[in-house]
């Protein structure tokens, strides 16, 4: 029993001891419950951003604004006087919904001819495009019952029986993007995303932290003393084999009849920016961390929250500034985006450009702090093994 015990003792004594570990085991649980109940902190989506064409101008279409502006669950942000590049501003304001509101609703109307209010939605994102849609379609419903109601008393006729008589006008809803609302096609290309982002971390937390633990950096820096060549012959291995896990993806869309049409050589640019990013933040902490498990714990940290603050299921701008700032330095959060603008919203290229930048500024970072550390490590190595300078 008394051996039992000093064992015990000999455990949590190990565990104190180990910083790293006593920080994750105690510090992980508080960090994720405080990150995650932040970013699903308000509970419900609200104050969603969509667009109104209002080609009528007319009374009856600024009051159905208005009631669509007093839903808490929506928000008007732009005002167009017609369809033409509604799509393209919808996409650069991240509005779900587009009303568009005919010329002669208002005569329609009042003349019972019953025009017809089309919603365009967004299916992208099935959570907030339903939310939206839905708030949308009650403030319609609620403006026929108005309308119906104001008309029949006039003419005499009980509320009750005035709403079982004609609907003054009707509304369309067209789903866009997702059609069918499969929402496999919205969570696997994410959750696959992720997964690849993940394999490249694990697979770089070991690439200089084994040869640090295994005592063979001396040999590989003897072989080659240039810090960029060793972060170019630690990541192209990993690049090469990520190349065929794209194919592999590219082989579920297949099998799932997932339509994957998009310009092929802008999407390769971007998955190459991703892959680099990705790659020497691996790296990054490989080289400052000498301990295999404690790179690999750290780049945990990093990737398990990943898809949860990449705004791909959740909408960033429902986050804290904090927390978005988080999720801005995780290379996936911009991918996300740029996969969705092309392979769901089917945008143009240019939509892009801000993921892109930002994945190159990541990659451009870590390279260069990567470089400096390794470098300085080089330096030691070769100061330990020539520690007089040779004639």
């Amino acid at each position: 029993m008394k051996k039992f015990i000093k064992l015990i003792q000999r455990e949590f004594k190990l565990f104190f001891n180990n910083s790293v570990l006593m920080m994750l085991f105690i510090g992980a649980p508080i960090l994720y419950g405080v990150l995650i109940g932040h970013v699903y902190q308000q509970g419900k989506v609200t104050e969603m951003p969509i667009l109104v064409v209002d080609e009528d101008n007319s009374p009856l279409s600024a009051t159905f604004v208005d009631m669509m502006n007093d839903n808490e669950n929506i928000k008007v942000i732009r005002m167009l006087p017609s369809l033409f590049d509604s799509k393209e501003i919808a996409i650069e304001h991240d509005a779900t919904v587009i009303v568009h509101i005919p010329k002669g609703f208002a005569a329609g109307v009042q003349q019972k001819r019953v025009p017809e209010v089309t919603i365009f939605v967004d299916g992208s994102n099935t959570l907030t495009s339903n939310t939206a849609a839905m708030a949308v379609n009650v403030c319609a419903m609620t403006l026929k019952a108005g309308v119906q109601i104001e008309t029949q008393m006039k003419q005499g006729v009980p509320a009750k029986i005035a709403s079982e008589q004609y609907e003054p006008f009707k509304t369309t809803m067209v789903r866009q993007n997702i059609r069918s609302g499969n929402y496999l096609y919205f969570m696997l290309p994410g959750v696959l995303i992720i997964v690849l982002q993940q394999v490249l971390l694990l697979g770089l937390a070991l690439s200089f932290s084994s040869e640090f633990e295994n005592g063979t950096f001396v040999e590989l820096a003897q072989q080659m003393r240039n810090p960029v060549g060793l972060i170019l012959v630690k990541i192209i291995p990993y690049v090469l084999m990520s190349i065929g896990i794209l194919v592999l993806y590219w082989g579920f869309g297949k099998w799932y009849d997932m339509p994957l049409h998009t310009d092929f050589w802008w999407f390769a640019l971007c998955t190459f920016v991703f892959m680099l990013a990705v790659c020497f933040i691996g790296i990054l902490v490989s080289i400052v961390l000498p301990s295999q498990l404690k790179a690999t714990e750290i780049l945990m940290v990093i990737a398990t929250p990943a898809f949860i603050l990449s705004g791909f299921t959740w909408p960033s701008s429902l986050m804290p500034t904090w927390v978005q700032f988080i999720a801005d330095v995780i290379p996936s959060t911009h991918y996300l985006r740029i996969f969705r603008v092309m392979f769901i919203q089917h945008g143009e290229n240019y939509h892009t450009y801000n993921g892109l930048i930002a994945m190159a500024i990541i990659a451009i970072v870590c390279f260069i702090v990567a470089t400096v550390v390794l470098a300085v490590k080089i330096r030691k190595v070769k100061a330990v093994k020539f520690p007089f300078p040779s004639k």
